[in-house]
């Protein structure tokens, strides 16, 4: 069971509270939990990634044990804390301006 946290708005465009625990089957990299989140969740679609490219969007961070996965390649193995459901896979809503 992998957990993931999403920020409040998609939260609440997803109608969740709390944390999102989702089972994924094969390797758990951020693109099997973002297939899995939009299967589950078809109103964020477009929200985390680009619908058509699939990549993540620019004021999106990924984060887990504690480190930035944002820049990490897609299909990268998530950590083994995150796969055994010990730390959650966060979803950030990156903060801009001053």
């Amino acid at each position: 069971m992998i957990r993931v946290v999403l920020p409040a708005h998609l939260r609440t465009l997803a109608r969740v509270d709390g944390e999102v625990q989702l089972d994924i089957d094969g390797q758990v990299t951020a693109t099997a939990v973002l297939d899995a989140l939009e299967a589950r969740y078809p109103t964020l679609r477009g929200t985390i990634r680009d619908q058509s490219t699939k990549k993540r969007r620019a004021f999106v961070r990924f984060f887990a044990c504690e480190q930035d996965l944002s820049h990490e390649p897609a299909d990268a193995a998530l950590p083994d804390e995150v796969t055994s459901g010990k730390e959650p896979f966060l979803i950030i809503g990156a903060m801009a301006g001053g």
